[in-house]
């Protein structure tokens, strides 16, 4: 998944109820939707990151060492950078591009 491509705000957006049910008469169905769907992006996010910080956990036995490492703390703040696995999935299901039963 590439994260580096998703164009969603940062700031807090209030959702029109009647936009969501456009997909899906029950506002309930919807919040366990997205709640699955940002589950899996958080989780894909969370293998990504640990996969890219494992190099770095084999090599440096020493804290010292961990905490000067300018290629860990770029990874780290591009991580940080990306919205919320929420607002992804708010934004998948408003482009319709979440499949669900």
């Amino acid at each position: 998944m590439n994260f580096a491509n998703f164009q969603i705000s940062f700031s807090t957006e209030t959702i029109d109820r009647k936009e969501l049910e456009k997909y899906e008469n029950n506002i309930y169905a919807i919040i366990n939707i997205l709640g699955k769907r940002s589950i899996q992006i958080n989780s894909a996010i969370k293998a990504e990151l640990d996969k890219k910080l494992e190099e770095f956990y084999l090599y440096n036995d020493s804290l010292y060492d961990n905490l000067e490492n300018k290629e860990q703390i770029t990874i780290a703040k591009f991580y940080e950078s990306l919205p919320k696995p929420t607002a992804i999935a708010i934004q998948e299901f408003l482009d319709g591009n979440i499949m669900y039963r």
